[in-house]
């Protein structure tokens, strides 16, 4: 066959279309949100998943007695109520309806809670990666504590290599996978180190299982942590604002300034609001009221000032603790009666928040 050669301007084009093939020109690729796949219903899978969540035990105080859970359907462990019902997270149909909500707030990528090989999440994980390529969603890996050693940890990063490295949806940056590390304080830093550093002796560097790792800075004087652990940046996740020192966001700036100072990436992680009541009755201390969009704003344009090289949004559906952003509805039940989002507020107000504060991060 004879090589054809294109005109330039035929060639621009066509490589102009092949990269709108993968990326989606509305969505912005450095806000990532939070995204739960652990819900379940017995149309889809047997039974409630999550919706019928325990209410919690007090962390330290054994006077609070919380036995029980919550028996779904309308009357689920969470203080507000979503507008699409109990959902399946493997109802193909959701998902899309999820991705299409994405793209309403202009959200480019998906952080996807993973809770290792085979787990309930992992199963759904290629339907996740494929409908969110249909949309231009990119999704990133939200690696949870599942593991207690480096050595455990390091099989789980081999495996996600071999399973899902090649797939087009991963979010990439400098060609390689981007993992938050979610409580990441559980392994030591030379554990850590023998993983993230070059010469480790279960290096994940400059191999298949290499990525860009994202650990979860909570306290003051983590500094020497992120330096020596080989971590290549951090972010706060907690949409409590004051929660920790990670999550108060007027500590943002300093953060910033030590990821620049340490060549680390920064990810501020902004929040609608917090409240988790229905699961944990003794954590009112921590909620944080949405004041009709007031909050979220000012926490997200706290993260546009830090001028980071992300933001994280807490979150698109943990509806245990309230910091969604999944379109919610009012709704009463069993003397119950659930928050929403304001007088004659839209369900939708939210994701369309989010589009107004991401054209501010623009």
């Amino acid at each position: 066959m004879s090589k054809i050669i294109l005109p330039p301007l035929l060639l621009f084009v066509v490589l102009i279309c092949s990269c709108e093939q993968t990326e989606n020109q509305s969505l912005n690729y450095k806000t990532h949100v939070f995204y739960y796949s652990w819900y379940g219903n017995p149309q889809h899978d047997g039974g409630y998943l999550h919706w019928n969540h325990a209410v919690l035990p007090h962390w330290s105080d054994s006077t609070w007695d919380n036995a029980g859970s919550f028996p779904g359907k309308e009357d689920i462990g969470a203080n507000f109520y979503p507008k699409l019902g109990c959902y399946s997270s493997n109802d193909t149909s959701i998902i899309r309806q999820h991705m299409e909500m994405l793209q309403r707030a202009g959200i480019g990528v998906l952080a996807f809670s993973w809770w290792g090989k085979n787990s309930y999440e992992d199963k759904s994980l290629t339907t996740y990666l494929e409908i969110a390529h249909s949309y231009g969603v990119k999704i990133t890996m939200h690696i949870e504590p599942f593991y207690n050693s480096a050595e455990e940890l390091k099989t789980q990063l081999d495996y996600l290599a071999t399973k899902y490295s090649d797939h087009p949806a991963l979010f990439l940056y400098n060609n390689k996978p981007f993992y938050y590390m979610y409580d990441s304080y559980k392994l030591k830093v030379d554990a850590w180190k023998k993983l993230l550093h070059p010469g480790g002796e279960l290096s994940v560097r400059d191999n298949s299982s290499d990525a860009t790792f994202i650990g979860l800075w909570v306290h003051k004087d983590e500094e020497d942590f992120f330096k020596h652990s080989g971590f290549d940046g951090f972010y706060t996740y907690f949409a409590s604002d004051g929660f920790v020192y990670g999550s108060t966001s007027t500590n943002w700036q300093m953060l910033s300034e030590i990821a620049d100072k340490n060549e680390l990436l920064f990810v501020p992680c902004a929040g609608p609001g917090y409240k988790d009541t229905r699961i944990r009755p003794w954590n009112e201390e921590n909620t944080k009221q949405r004041n009709k969009g007031r909050y979220y704003e000012d926490m997200f344009r706290a993260a546009i000032e830090a001028q980071p090289d992300f933001i994280g949004i807490t979150s698109f559906n943990e509806w245990h603790e309230g910091t969604q952003i999944e379109p919610a509805v009012p709704k009463s039940i069993n003397g119950y009666t659930y928050k929403d989002y304001g007088t004659n507020a839209s369900p939708f107000f939210y994701l369309d928040k989010t589009k107004e504060l991401i054209e501010e991060f623009k």
